[in-house]
């Protein structure tokens, strides 16, 4: 009987273990700027510096774009490199930038009819951005050359924290839930929110940061999982497949995500 016992206390051990998520320091590096938004698979970084400068720096050159008439950068998104899009909550405006930060178009929400009034915006598909109204509550996904919305969800009673998307889902994090949809607008999993206050996404997993480090959510899965070892300063984290950036005093460390 106690062999029994101990049998399925191994694999009850084995099981949990391979659960366990873990980050592994793989490398560092000095950088000055003001917001980080993002780092590609080839070591691409996009961030923006204390004259609300939106710089793309590669191993070889660093570019830029600044627009002086709409000052601060909000957020930015270069999950499509050829068309980045820059979001400045202040004047209700997005940028989209091709792969040379050349601005290719301009969405001012004051101007639209509708008028919206947007407090978030993200990539979707084709020539569209996903986008939370404020006014009305709600998601829409934004089709900015047709200056039409093509889909919207049901409002939302909950003060939004953060949203992030690729072109087949949107990650909308509330103070009560995290919502996932799919690229036609349907609900396809709603998870509680247990204490976190902003995300990170890539294409493969979504990082939740709570007040005492992160969970991670995989995709196509539905089980939200704590990433050990993650009682970390942090100030601003980013998250490109396996990996976990992690920006804090000029310093971008580079943690390897170790799933078990």
């Amino acid at each position: 009987m106690n062999k029994l016992v101990g049998f399925f206390f191994l694999i009850s051990f084995s099981v949990f273990a391979q659960q366990e998520v873990q980050l592994q320091l793989k490398d560092s590096m000095k950088l000055d700027a003001k917001s980080i938004f993002g780092v590609d698979t080839f070591g691409t970084l996009y961030y923006s510096t204390d004259d609300n400068t939106f710089n793309k720096k590669t191993k070889d050159t660093t570019i830029t774009y600044t627009n002086f008439q709409l000052s601060e950068i909000t957020t930015a998104n270069a999950f499509n490199p050829l068309k980045i899009n820059l979001f400045y909550q202040d004047f209700n405006t997005v940028v989209i930038l091709d792969n040379r930060l050349a601005e290719v178009f301009k969405i001012d929400f004051n101007t639209t009819q509708p008028y919206k009034n947007v407090s978030f915006v993200s990539t979707g598909f084709d020539n569209t951005l996903w986008i939370f109204n404020q006014d009305l509550q709600q998601l829409e996904l934004f089709d900015y050359k047709s200056n039409n919305v093509r889909l919207k969800t049901v409002p939302i009673q909950s003060e939004i924290l953060d949203l992030k998307s690729d072109y087949n889902n949107c990650y909308m994090l509330t103070e009560n839930y995290l919502y996932v949809y799919n690229y036609f607008g349907s609900l396809i999993a709603k998870h509680p929110n247990e204490g976190y206050e902003r995300m990170a996404f890539s294409k493969a997993h979504l990082v939740l940061k709570k007040a005492d480090g992160f969970d991670i959510l995989s995709k196509n899965t539905e089980e939200i999982k704590p990433i050990t070892g993650s009682n970390l300063l942090i100030s601003q984290f980013l998250v490109t497949n396996e990996t976990l950036y992690i920006y804090h005093d000029e310093i971008l460390r580079q943690y390897q995500l170790k799933l078990e």
